[in-house]
């Protein structure tokens, strides 16, 4: 029990230095990494709430360097004797995997200073259950207005980091995020979607999420259906921020990721230098955007900073951490760690940014397309071919026709199955405002991330059966 008070008045990068210290022979190839979750959800069904859940974690991560080779271990006990046990536990992982022979990880990352950010807001930090109560209840209102039911999620998190390391490295960050969808149902069976995702719950406009949803859900009556149907084949399709931040978040995992790249697995592996898709494509990785999630480290206590990824359709970098950066010959990591180590899964782009264009909105980006898709969302999407950067996904909770220019009517869902790059290659306009399109929700240690993207119009885009 005090060890538990003791933990609640320390800082975690403290609680970090602290474990470092415990470690065998004063933590020399050794990383503390402590974090602590704050974080309430709250669940709503038919217009009525349906679950609260909130979350106080803290986890210490002691990760060990032996010959090349990392071993981890971890506890949610801050007492020293703990800290200890789970320091030799990581040692002795460590030592057991450099039986084998040496290994590839070049070794910890030298300590470097990051830039502030905006990423924390202390009214969101608060979690308090009445802001979220309001914000359900706004979306109930508004749906109701419309004649449909309302169903989601909304959250907000607060993350404390702590990283300390025997290279030097003392790193500290606190960042907040909230999150909110309203998925709108029609006695029809229609449905349509509204998300928004932001570092400050006060953005997350509640009312005006449940009427986009709910006007999308009773279009056409709310009838499932009488929907209208289009063939499988190639099709004009509009797309709304939230379906390219999916295709975006695949380009990430099968394009920019390092260790991918550095295998010979990655969609780039050969063709940095050159351009990949449409001229008009400019996308980054830039953790200080505004309107985005932004960090100041990674997980290996590397600061983060702005990368340019595509420029003008050229492909110009793919994201390091530590480990893929010496496996590509790279200079150093880029910050983009996802674990102590760099993660099994690679290295992967977290603040994806894809710059504007031209259209104002939606409606303006229809206007050329005689017969074609307007897609909100996309989900249960899978990499099928990641070299090709070739997805299937099924659209979901507004998919209308679009007929000489204008969204006529709702449209039943179709399976998407494209490349990536190639409907980016052939992508033809861009909205000018940007949204954050995130997930939102948590399976696991929360970590919030997002794409701030435009709605575009791409050509020819493949739909199956």
């Amino acid at each position: 029990m005090w060890a538990l008070l003791e933990a609640m008045t320390e800082t975690c990068l403290e609680i970090a230095e602290r474990a470092l210290a415990a470690a065998p022979g004063g933590g020399d190839g050794f990383q503390a990494s402590v974090t602590r979750e704050r974080s309430l959800l709250l669940r709503f069904a038919r217009s009525r709430p349906t679950q609260a859940t909130s979350v106080d974690d803290l986890t210490v991560e002691l990760t060990a360097l032996r010959d090349g080779h990392l071993g981890s271990a971890t506890t949610n006990s801050t007492d020293d004797e703990a800290l200890t046990c789970c320091a030799r536990a990581a040692a002795e992982a460590a030592e057991a995997a450099a039986l084998a022979g040496a290994g590839s990880y070049p070794g910890l990352p030298s300590p470097a200073a990051a830039r502030a950010h905006d990423g924390h807001d202390r009214e969101t930090a608060r979690l308090d259950p009445a802001r979220g109560d309001e914000a359900l209840r706004a979306a109930f209102d508004t749906a109701s207005a419309e004649g449909v039911e309302a169903h989601g999620v909304w959250t907000a998190g607060e993350i404390e980091t702590g990283i300390a390391s025997s290279t030097g490295i003392a790193a500290a960050d606190r960042v907040t995020d909230a999150f909110m969808k309203v998925v709108a149902i029609a006695s029809g069976g229609r449905s349509g979607y509204a998300a928004a995702t932001a570092v400050a719950s006060a953005a997350l406009e509640p009312a005006e999420l449940g009427r986009r949803a709910a006007r999308k859900a009773a279009a056409g009556g709310g009838e499932a259906a009488s929907a209208a149907r289009l063939d499988p084949g190639e099709h004009d399709v509009v797309f709304e921020s939230h379906a390219v931040g999916e295709l975006l978040d695949w380009l990430g995992y099968t394009a920019f990721n390092g260790l991918a790249h550095a295998e010979g697995r990655g969609a780039l592996c050969e063709r940095l230098g050159e351009r990949v898709v449409a001229p008009a494509v400019n996308l980054s990785d830039s953790p200080r955007f505004t309107g985005t999630l932004p960090r100041a480290y990674d997980a290996e206590g590397v600061p983060k900073a702005p990368l340019p990824l595509i420029q003008d359709g050229v492909a110009h970098a793919v994201v390091h951490d530590t480990r893929s950066a010496a496996l590509a010959g790279a200079p150093s990591s880029t910050g983009h760690a996802l674990a102590p180590g760099g993660s099994p899964y690679g290295a992967l782009p977290t603040n994806l940014v894809l710059v504007g264009g031209g259209a104002a909105d939606e409606r303006e980006l229809c206007q050329d397309i005689e017969r074609g898709i307007y897609v909100t969302r996309l989900w249960y999407s899978n990499a099928v071919r990641p070299k090709q950067t070739l997805v299937t996904a099924v659209t979901r909770d507004g998919t209308f026709l679009v007929e000489n220019g204008e969204i006529t009517r709702p449209l039943a869902d179709m399976r998407l199955t494209d490349s990536v790059l190639g409907i980016l290659s052939r992508t033809q306009a861009l909205g000018a405002r940007a949204a954050l399109a995130s997930q939102g929700e948590f399976y696991g240690r929360r970590f919030a991330s997002g794409v701030v993207c435009p709605p575009l119009r791409a050509a020819g885009v493949r739909f199956t059966a």
